[in-house]
């Protein structure tokens, strides 16, 4: 059975990280890869060490108090955190659209218990990313 042209490949026939969704394979809208990723990641908890640090004179939980509160903040109004700016990426609803204010909450709570996202999908997308119906793409 050959399938029609316009329909989305199967995991078995899936080429790049993001084909199934319907990103192109690099550029614009592809899907953001790991090292991006790990870098906004190590950015945006650095500064919240650093905040943690000048603040609460380092506090485990207050860093990631830190965290949480600007990725909500930051993925709600600009699509991105500080370190996903400063690594050209943005977090987009799969549905298109804009990604509200529910999707940067559910995404950054399963982020801070951490598992969620070391568990990935063919699309490089981790169990928050898939429970908030979002993806990290390049700008």
């Amino acid at each position: 059975m050959v399938p029609a042209a316009n329909s989305p490949p199967s995991s078995a026939q899936q080429r790049w990280p993001g084909e199934r969704l319907g990103l192109p394979e690099s550029g614009p809208r592809s899907i953001a890869r790991p090292g991006r990723r790990i870098g906004a990641l190590a950015i945006d908890w650095g500064l919240s060490v650093i905040v943690s640090v000048a603040f609460f004179q380092y506090d485990a939980f207050a860093t990631l108090g830190v965290f949480a509160l600007t990725q909500v903040v930051f993925l709600t109004l600009v699509s991105g955190s500080i370190g996903h700016v400063l690594f050209r990426i943005r977090l987009v609803p799969v549905a298109g659209g804009w990604v509200g204010a529910w999707r940067p909450l559910v995404r950054t709570l399963l982020l801070c218990v951490v598992i969620p996202a070391l568990v990935w999908d063919r699309d490089q997308r981790g169990l928050h990313d898939k429970a908030a119906g979002t993806v990290l793409v390049v700008k």
